[in-house]
């Protein structure tokens, strides 16, 4: 017992001091490496399935805040896209009440009437704002119609495509009065009672030609687009696109004509003249 504990005092000494036994630990130690890895492996492999999985549900997490972020910025790019083409038809419809002589305000579509028998659209001013019956309603580029029926809050505007809707026009070249009609959802409007004589040509402009009271003279209403002369008909066959974009304007000019402006202000100015003449009339007793 002695001599034993003597021998592993001395290999200890052996070892520690002078490295004695090193070559025996490095091939015990190789020799032992298998058996240790083999004994790791299920350590390993479960915490590379757990590093696996838990690196999956972070790169999941990472690409759904990328989408939801690129969504995100999508749905601003999409809303300034929309913001800048509103002020270019607000600019628009600013540039195109610059160049009338009356009075305008803007109103903004509320409804479109499906029926294809019935062109009309809802805007969101009323009475409240001074809407009446037959007023006419312009976009940028022209007439678009007229109202109708108005309420405290909004009002009605039959299109110039409506069946039931006519417009006194002129020829903006040589000043022909006619009327125009319209045909309904996706046709031209018609140029009525022109006979075959008629001085009328592809392309002319069309615009109000003030008669009938409710259109001031010289707004555009649309272009000739095709001239025919059909045999055994009085009339010539007249079609004409409208200058207004009916199908996509979504912000109307609400126009009070100079002849309302004047009419309004009549008692006001005859009121101020009668004024006048009193005074006149006072000095002169003096």
């Amino acid at each position: 017992m002695m001599l034993a504990v003597i021998a592993s005092i001395l290999v200890f000494f052996l070892d520690t001091r002078l490295d004695y036994f090193k070559p025996v630990r490095s091939a015990l130690s190789t020799a032992v490496y298998p058996m240790q890895a083999a004994a790791s492996l299920p350590t390993d492999l479960t915490d590379w399935v757990n590093d696996f999985f838990q690196d999956r549900k972070q790169l999941r997490e990472k690409i759904t805040v990328m989408e939801a972020n690129n969504m995100l910025q999508s749905i601003r790019l999409q809303k300034l896209q929309s913001l800048e083409r509103e002020n270019m038809r607000l600019k628009e419809l600013l540039g195109s009440s610059f160049r009338l002589q009356e009075r305008v305000q803007v109103a903004e579509l509320l409804t479109i009437d499906l029926d294809p028998f019935s062109q009309q659209v809802v805007i969101d001013k009323g009475r409240n704002y001074g809407v009446y019956i037959g007023q006419p309603v312009l976009d940028a580029t022209g007439v678009m119609g007229q109202v109708t029926e108005t309420s405290e809050v909004s009002s009605r505007v039959v299109l110039l495509t409506d069946p039931s809707h006519s417009i006194p026009v002129q020829i903006n070249r040589n000043g022909l009065r006619a009327v125009v009609t319209g045909r309904g959802l996706g046709e031209y409007l018609q140029m009525d009672f022109l006979p075959h004589n008629a001085d009328v040509r592809e392309g002319d402009l069309l615009v109000t030609s003030g008669l009938g009271g409710r259109f001031p003279v010289g707004y555009p209403v649309g272009k000739v687009v095709s001239v025919e002369f059909p045999q055994g008909k009085p009339f010539a066959d007249i079609k004409v696109e409208p200058a207004a974009k009916l199908s996509t304007s979504r912000e109307v000019m609400l126009v009070l004509p100079g002849e309302k402006i004047q009419t309004e202000r009549l008692p006001a100015i005859q009121a101020d003249i009668e004024s006048s003449k009193a005074e006149i009339e006072h000095g002169d007793d003096n």
